[in-house]
């Protein structure tokens, strides 16, 4: 991106810890997998749209560590790629199944977003990168409202998780995680 050196690699360092601790939130066992005879809170199973969720939320935050620091780099292509796909196959889920629908719809979002940072970083008029010729201002607008917004709305919603929770494996570590992402990707839209 295109702020100082230390705040890119703080913000990778942000993300990727987001994206890391989503990805070993994959590796808890689904809810076909939780055994029947567990005591109730015993054995805590992962529902699968958790598991969607997580696995999205990895992809963002790793992606957002990845492109915080490589920048314009990697072919731009690469990236329309790495979240274009995802972003097709979130919105086309929150058309079909109504459960669900606003987190795909917001992964959709986030990873078009990806898609439109990395397509505005290497368009310029000149061929070489100017960030005050970067992407399109309504839209960059559009999408610092949104996730600046989400940002504002998942702290509320840590603030009122109850005392004490903020231990992996609760509600308050993922939680904790969005905000992260959600900030991570207003600053990348910032320093655009």
């Amino acid at each position: 991106m295109h702020g100082p050196t230390l705040v890119n690699w703080l913000l990778a360092l942000l993300t990727a810890t987001a994206g890391a601790y989503c990805l070993t939130r994959l590796r808890q066992p689904s809810c076909a997998a939780a055994p029947h005879d567990a005591p109730h809170g015993a054995h805590r199973a992962h529902p699968p749209l958790a598991r969607e969720s997580d696995a999205a939320e990895a992809l963002m935050g790793l992606g957002m560590a990845a492109m915080a620091v490589t920048g314009a780099t990697v072919p731009a292509t690469v990236w329309a790629v790495l979240f274009g796909l995802p972003a097709a196959v979130f919105l086309l889920a929150a058309l079909q199944t109504p459960r669900g629908r606003g987190h795909r719809l917001h992964h959709a979002v986030g990873a078009l977003a990806m898609t439109y940072l990395a397509l505005a970083m290497t368009v310029s008029p000149t061929g070489h990168h100017h960030p005050a010729a970067a992407g399109a201002p309504l839209l960059t607008g559009a999408l610092l409202l949104y996730f600046g917004g989400y940002a504002l709305w998942t702290g509320a919603r840590l603030l009122r998780t109850p005392a004490g929770t903020l231990v992996v494996g609760t509600t308050g570590l993922p939680q904790a995680c969005r905000l992260a992402m959600g900030i991570g990707m207003f600053a990348m839209l910032l320093t655009m």
